[in-house]
């Protein structure tokens, strides 16, 4: 057999015969039909025992990767090896709907040397030992639901805990029975969608706002109506008469960062009422706040049953574990309900079982004090590096919670941003530019989640000299 196995390093040899032999024949240099050596011969050769080489046989026959014949030997399986390279059909003549045909968003992009993009919180942070503690709990089998399913709106402790813990963290009037967990935030925004909106719904979404909500009320069929933001959020007077459902972020406007001032929470509430709309307040990552009180968010002003308010844990905690919750007027709870039960039943009932140990110990708590310390430090940072060194190109949106900062160019600046934005690329360096959001203001958004205190001003001295280069043709 001219194919060669190499062992160096490995102490599973069996998985390591196996492997090899499997990805030879994936890839054609075993071909269908080959025959391969007996277990005892290939045994001395690779200097193992015969019973490591036939357990490797052994796997790869039970799984159809071989063939073998009492007294005429083992072979490469012909029909593996056909079925294995067979591509599914190209579907030329296969159409989607027109509103899914636009290329999806950047999935699995990789890391830059130094990264300020938006909307990530820095997994060292995150406390992995206590976690896998908790997770460990969870699978206890006492723990397990006798039938493997549960409510589609949750594990009950988690419910009981997230309505205790926003209650007091957010002042958001809540009981279990009002949430609703959700795989992120992105998934309850779906199921509004599912409920609320039909084709020709007319959504109102902030201008510049959060590119993958406008995206998915699209996809169900909505009319967007992009509404100015200014300095106090929101304008209430160019929302369209017809409005059916109001998108926005007033604890912490996304991007610019500024939040909804009180007067125009209120008018937001009243035009609700006033027109038969409903508001989806999305609060994203107001955990983390810098100075001040917290404005009371709107659901809690909301008198008319008008909001719903969406949260979610990949900025306190991580992105990958898929957490997140709706707290909904008791009119929409069952059709909320059903259509997460339709879309994936209840979620995983081990993560949320863990996230319930994690507020009720006091441990997320904690865990936003501490990161809440580290990242006013990295956002004092680049406060400063932004006022001191980029002074005539840039100037700050102030903002007091999140993870990034908004930095639109100075009126009077000779920078173009793309071109700034694009020569830290080439450096190393991963920031935004503010028109990705819409909007008509020039500038970046800068993330502070990803990159460590330790190379912060490394990597802010390098976005400065990309900034010095960039000016105006």
């Amino acid at each position: 057999m001219p194919f060669h196995i190499s062992l160096d390093g490995h102490t599973n040899l069996a998985a390591r015969i196996y492997r090899q032999l499997r990805d030879g024949i994936l890839d054609g240099r075993l071909r269908a039909g080959e025959r391969l050596p007996p277990t005892r011969e290939l045994a001395r050769e690779l200097d193992v025992s015969r019973n490591t080489v036939a357990v490797a046989y052994e796997r790869l026959t039970a799984e159809g990767f071989l063939d073998s014949h009492v007294g005429r030997g083992t072979f490469v399986s012909p029909g593996f090896v056909a079925r294995a390279k067979r591509a599914a059909p190209a579907g030329t003549g296969v159409r989607p709907v027109v509103r899914w045909s636009s290329p999806p968003g950047p999935l699995g992009e990789d890391r830059p040397e130094f990264d300020f993009r938006v909307g990530a919180p820095d997994p060292a942070l995150f406390p992995l030992r206590t976690w896998r503690r908790l997770v460990s709990q969870a699978l206890r089998p006492s723990l397990l639901p006798p039938s493997g399913y549960a409510d589609p709106a949750g594990l009950e402790a988690l419910r009981v805990a997230i309505a205790r813990h926003i209650g007091a963290a957010r002042s958001v009037r809540t009981g279990a029975e009002d949430v609703l967990v959700t795989q992120g935030a992105q998934q309850a925004l779906d199921l509004i969608g599912r409920v609320l909106i039909e084709p020709g719904t007319r959504v109102a979404v902030e201008d510049p706002g959060y590119p993958p909500a406008e995206r998915l009320f699209t996809a169900h069929g909505a009319r967007i109506a992009k509404v100015p933001v200014d300095a106090e959020g929101l304008d209430v007077t160019a929302l369209a008469k017809g409005t059916r459902l109001i998108y926005t972020t007033p604890s912490h406007q996304f991007p610019l960062g500024t939040p909804m001032s009180l007067a125009r929470r209120t008018a937001l509430l009243a035009w609700a009422e006033r027109n038969d709309a409903v508001i989806i307040e999305d609060d994203y990552d107001s955990e983390y706040r810098f100075s001040d009180r917290p404005l009371e968010p709107l659901q809690s002003l909301d008198h008319d049953g008008r909001v719903l308010y969406v949260g979610s844990f990949s900025k306190t905690l991580l992105p990958l574990l898929r957490l997140g919750f709706l707290v909904a007027p008791a009119s929409l709870r069952p059709a909320l309900r059903q259509a997460k039960q339709l879309m994936d039943w209840h979620g995983d009932l081990v993560t949320q079982s863990a996230l319930a140990s994690f507020i009720d110990e006091g441990l997320l708590a904690r865990h936003v004090r501490k990161a809440t310390r580290e990242y006013s430090a990295r956002r004092d940072r680049i406060l400063a590096f932004v006022r001191d060194e980029l002074r005539d190109s840039l100037e700050i949106v102030p903002s007091s919670a999140g993870l990034h900062l908004c930095a639109p160019v100075s009126p009077h600046a000779t920078v173009t941003v793309d071109g700034a934005v694009a020569e830290a690329a080439r450096a190393g360096v991963a920031v935004e530019s503010l028109a990705k959001y819409g909007g008509t203001r020039a500038g970046v958004v800068i993330g502070y989640g990803l990159v460590g205190s330790g190379r912060i001003d490394e990597g802010l001295a390098r976005l400065g000299e990309c900034f010095s280069g960039a000016g105006m043709p």
